[in-house]
């Protein structure tokens, strides 16, 4: 990622600091999660930036806010934020590729078992046996179904959503007084 580019600015407008926050998380104010809101709309701010631009997040504050412990606190409680939920997104795709393996294992057994059982309708003859030995061979394929598109389908956004916390994470935070 090339870092000579200007930064993406998402600007945000607040009365404190704690509102962007969870008010019903009892941890530490630099711990907290970020109120759903918030962070729905940072990310779709993200997402709608740059793909490789730095982003930089401003936020205003009114005057009295910005010496204020907390509005001190909000770079490091947003990087440490936006690392948790990629690291729980990271989390999420490797459950997803061992959903997919087995999922996978089960759709080969499956599958063979069907062409298996293809090979026997063949020897039967007529129509029934046809229809049968078709009939395997495609629920074979349908059991793969899932698997194949966990493996080329499924985990993309879900990296790209990974890829972007990530962005977030490393953002560069300024508080900044409201005019």
């Amino acid at each position: 990622m090339e870092t000579n580019k200007a930064p993406a600015v998402i600007e945000l407008q607040l009365e404190n600091a704690g509102q962007l926050f969870d008010t019903l998380d009892p941890t530490p104010f630099r711990e907290k999660d970020l109120d759903r809101e918030a962070e729905d709309y940072i990310v779709s701010w993200a997402r709608e930036l740059p793909r490789h631009a730095p982003i930089c997040i401003r936020v205003y504050l009114p005057a009295g806010e910005v010496a204020g412990e907390q509005a001190k606190m909000l770079p490091q409680a947003l990087a440490r934020y936006f690392s948790y939920r990629a690291d729980a997104v990271g989390r999420d795709l490797g459950e997803l590729f061992r959903i997919g393996r087995q999922s996978l294992l089960i759709g080969l057994i499956v599958l063979g078992l069907c062409v298996s059982g293809a090979r026997m309708a063949a020897q039967w003859g007529g129509q029934f046996g046809d229809l049968l030995r078709e009939g395997l061979i495609l629920l074979g394929w349908v059991a793969n179904w899932r698997p194949i598109e966990i493996f080329l389908y499924d985990w993309w956004p879900i990296v790209r959503h990974r890829n972007l916390l990530k962005r977030l994470s490393q953002s560069q935070v300024g508080v900044t007084a409201r005019q």
